[in-house]
């Protein structure tokens, strides 16, 4: 369905500058962790992205789903994201089914791995989700992720998630701007949430 990259370095090329700097952040403990959590969650925002055909994009969505489902009762594919989840996932309690759908899911897999249950990460992940796609070339998404911003407005995160709501706060920027990942005025707002737990 998709071009698997074939190691580890392959995997981080895939993640992105804002998912990279996100991982410099998390605990060392559970930093592969991620690494797999957020290689998943690329895979699947590129289908989306990549998707001119909305019927085909379903059908490589399913394709995902289904080999992250059946990592639950059977071994990983050669495929080295599959692999990643099966390694470093699997075995802390996270369920393959639990990563087949992205934004609020995967925030709450994140606040599971950083010990919070915070009620808010389910806007921040669909603010993310949306966003992401958005600046991928679907900016029609941009709108729905508005609301998710407002509802987080007045909210402070805690300092143990903030490595996962950067990305948040990011994907926040791309509401209004349009800048490249890596970008210095982009990696300064996502440090600057470390310090204040605000998105917008």
């Amino acid at each position: 369905m998709s071009s698997p990259p074939q190691n580890r370095s392959a995997i981080a090329e895939t993640l992105g500058a804002d998912r990279e700097l996100a991982l410099i952040h998390v605990p060392t403990v559970v930093r592969e962790a991620f690494r797999a959590l957020f290689s998943i969650d690329s895979a699947m925002a590129d289908v989306v992205a990549r998707s001119t055909d909305p019927a085909l994009g379903r059908i490589k969505l399913a394709w995902w789903r289904e080999r992250l489902e059946e990592l639950d009762r059977a071994a990983a594919p050669a495929e080295p994201r599959l692999g990643a989840v099966a390694e470093h996932l699997l075995p802390i309690g996270v369920k393959g089914a639990d990563l087949a759908e992205r934004g609020a899911a995967l925030f709450r897999i994140g606040g599971k791995l950083l010990a919070s249950a915070n009620a808010k990460l389910a806007d921040a992940g669909r603010l993310y989700s949306l966003a992401s796609v958005g600046r991928r070339g679907v900016p029609e998404l941009f709108e729905p992720a508005r609301q998710y911003l407002v509802r987080l407005r007045e909210h402070r995160f805690e300092r143990s998630v903030r490595p996962l709501t950067m990305l948040a706060r990011a994907a926040a920027r791309d509401l209004s701007t349009d800048e490249p990942e890596g970008s210095r005025a982009r990696a300064l707002a996502m440090l600057a949430h470390r310090w204040s737990g605000r998105i917008g």
